[in-house]
């Protein structure tokens, strides 16, 4: 990679250009980020996966870059325009608006006013005109008229009069101007400055649709201080067709400014000569460089914009992904419902389907007795220790009704959250899973298998259908991709996989898997009755030596001879673990947990030319507790009896809650309710406040209703601190 880029990338990221320059080739060498971040801390100064990512992030947009710098060096140099200095500056852009301006008088563009000029023959005159070499351009205009000497000899048309020589030749200039890049970056500085307001359209104002759009049929605010939620939302009401944005940008100080750009460059022209150049200018802005820049630098909002909102997704995402598992435990899964019924489907400790059924204990058929009866039995015959219930339709009642039940003692009822188990159940993913089972058996278990490890159970998911994060569809797909892939990745990586029990689905987010290697672990899996050692994956078909590399240290394998297969520390590193315990006059199996021994450990004992002291501190803290599981223990948590319904809410009420959704303008809270409620930004702290540094996804809090508007069935609340 071009040092140009490194540098960039480190500025970036805050890191030096040295840890930067390593991590790339780290990339070209077919590392992982995962394992970049944890098996190469040497080579990258101990930088941490989010910076990792952010390095691969630009090792691709630079990539992609020199490619579309060939395709211009190609057409300027095939045009016969490509200088020396044109090529230096062109192959030192780091930055795709930059490039894009150094291009633009080269791109092939449709036929314009200018062309129409410049075919007419009056481009020299434009010349005289943007050099400022005349005083009186209504004569020097005539010798650009059709019949005259000058365009006889130049073999060109020419203009009807005067008049309309002089138009085409502003047409020249307007265009030029248009295409100059200081004057271009000095109108996107301006522009980012300006206001950006939006305003109902007729659509709008005759739709019932737009009604949630209302806020924004008079709005304005200055484009550097807009929230990204508003923007995206007035966005998204523009592309409905309910609203018009744009920014509020001044004619007549603008086309100021680009006349004094124009003066500074080429001199200041005379009296007469600068009303047409004034007149060229206004032109040039209104007809060329305001529709362009106006847009580009919306754009730009947009992108940053969805950043943010990018940014909060896959916090979001990262919190749900690891969040508190109950464990390997036998679970009753119940997708509760009214009409339809309660479908429960019951789980052994490793998730899979014992018995399905559908029970009808609440109105309209109200079965109370048969239901329990029925629930009392699954209870007993399947040693069911943990119960979970969905958080849709009739979750409050389903759990009122479980109390009911004969449950033992140390099972627990917990309520868990729906989003997105429709869509597994109809994915192919199900499908294969549970072939003769239909769409609400999978539903049930998903529910049942997300509270024993929400990790293994959610990787099956779209991220964008698990109710998490803000406008999610609005935004650049391919970054919410990059990110979200990224978030799952370092989620997975982070806790550590099963070998002998994961699924496909979720080995194929382990470093340097993927989907086809995943396949041929559990084939390899099913016709050899599970992995005995970390290195009998060298078996597998197509794992060669790289992906054995990538994937080996975030592989658990549980009961192996070696329990080092069951920790973080990776093969390469088992030399370092024996001479450590060689050092203590004991075996390596009998150093590992053992905590006793471990602290008399000196890391710097065991530095090596390719492990350093931060990978050798890393063993260590393995060796103490090895395979341990970072996601924390689930807790019990109960809404307030007697709040069943919206009416029942009062203001200054104390409610316990969960949150359910994090935003840049606040947290959504599950009171218990079919609406949830929003504890807005304002109530968490001073302006500029993070709701992800002050509340976590699936967290319970104590929470005050501030109000209630039962008409539009939305609830504001307070944070009890």
């Amino acid at each position: 990679m071009k040092d140009i880029y490194l540098k960039y990338i480190a500025m970036r990221i805050q890191r030096d250009e040295w840890q930067v320059k390593n991590c790339v080739e780290l990339f070209e060498e077919g590392c992982t980020i995962p394992f970049i971040s944890r098996y190469r801390k040497e080579r990258t100064g101990a930088m941490d996966d989010a910076e990792v990512a952010e390095v691969k992030h630009w090792l691709d947009v630079f990539t992609e870059m020199e490619k579309r710098k060939e395709t211009v060096l190609n057409t300027i140099g095939a045009a016969g325009a490509l200088t020396d200095e044109l090529r230096c500056q062109i192959e030192n852009c780091v930055s795709a608006t930059a490039l894009e301006d150094i291009y633009l008088p080269f791109r092939p563009k449709r036929r314009t006013r200018a062309t129409v000029a410049k075919e007419l023959g009056l481009e020299p005159l434009a010349d005289m005109m943007w050099n400022v070499r005349m005083r009186d351009p209504q004569s020097a205009a005539a010798a650009f008229v059709k019949g005259s000497q000058a365009m006889k000899t130049a073999g060109k048309p020419g203009a009807d009069n005067v008049e309309s020589a002089l138009a085409g030749a502003r047409d020249i200039i307007a265009e030029r101007i248009s295409e100059t890049p200081v004057i271009r970056e000095n109108m996107r500085a301006s522009f980012r400055m300006r206001r950006v307001e939006s305003k109902v359209t007729k659509a709008g104002r005759e739709s019932q649709e737009a009604d949630k759009y209302r806020t924004y049929f008079t709005f304005s605010m200055p484009l550097s201080r807009i929230p990204s939620h508003n923007l995206l939302a007035m966005l998204r009401g523009e592309s409905e067709g309910f609203l018009s944005v744009g920014l509020d940008t001044d004619v007549e100080k603008c086309s100021a400014k680009i006349y004094y750009d124009f003066c500074k460059e080429h001199g200041y022209p005379a009296p007469a000569l600068a009303e047409h150049i004034k007149m060229a200018v206004e032109d040039s802005f209104k007809r060329l460089i305001e529709p362009g820049i106006s847009t580009e630098i919306i754009r730009e909002a947009k992108a940053k914009a969805d950043a943010e909102s990018i940014g909060v997704f896959g916090e979001n995402l990262r919190q749900l992904l690891l969040g508190a598992p109950v464990g390997q435990k036998r679970t009753m899964a119940i997708d509760p419902g009214f009409r339809n019924g309660c479908k429960i489907a019951c789980l052994d400790e490793h998730g899979n389907l014992l018995y399905h059924t559908i029970i009808h204990p609440h109105l309209p058929q109200h079965e109370t007795a048969a239901s329990l009866a029925a629930v009392n039995d699954m209870l007993e015959k399947y040693r069911i220790q943990a119960v979970a219930i969905g958080n849709g339709t009739a979750s409050r009642e389903t759990v009122e009704f479980m109390k009911m039940a004969s449950l033992p003692d140390d099972c627990k009822v917990w309520t868990v959250s729906e989003d997105g188990a429709s869509v597994y159940s109809a994915s192919e993913v199900a499908r294969k899973e549970f072939p003769d089972e239909d769409v609400t058996v999978r539903g049930a278990v998903s529910i049942g298998r997300r509270l024993m490890d929400p990790l293994a159970e959610l990787v099956k998911i779209d991220p964008k259908n698990l109710g998490i994060g803000q406008y999610q569809h609005d935004v650049d797909q391919a970054l919410l991709k990059e990110k979200l892939d990224n978030t799952v990745e370092s989620c997975v990586n982070a806790v550590g996989v099963n070998l002998n029990t994961a699924s496909a689905y979720l080995l194929a987010h382990v470093s340097g898997i993927g989907p086809s290697l995943a396949e041929n672990i559990v084939t390899y899996r099913t016709e050899n009755g599970g992995f005995r050692s970390r290195a009998e994956l060298k078996k597998v078909p197509r794992l060669g030596a790289k992906a054995f590399e990538q994937c080996a240290g975030f592989l658990r394998v549980r009961g192996a001879a070696n329990p080092l297969d069951n920790s973080a520390v990776h093969p390469e590193s088992y030399g370092i673990v024996e001479r450590m315990a060689a050092s203590l006059g004991v075996k390596s199996s009998e150093l590992v947990g053992n905590t006793r021994l471990i602290p008399k450990i000196k890391a710097e004992d065991f530095v090596t030319e390719t492990a350093g002291l931060p990978t050798v501190n890393d063993i260590i803290k393995e060796l103490a507790k090895p395979g341990l599981d970072p996601r924390e223990q689930a807790a019990e948590f109960a809404f307030a009896d007697d709040i069943h319904k919206i009416e029942d809410l009062r203001a200054g009420m104390e409610l316990p809650g969960i949150v359910t959704n994090i935003t840049n303008f606040g947290a959504f809270v599950d009171i218990g309710l079919h609406e949830n409620g929003l504890l807005h930004v304002s109530q968490m702290g001073p302006r500029g406040t993070d709701p992800n540094q002050v509340v976590r996804l699936h967290q319970h809090l104590n929470v005050r209703v501030l109000d209630v508007d039962l008409e539009r069935r939305r609830i504001s609340l307070g944070l009890v601190k």
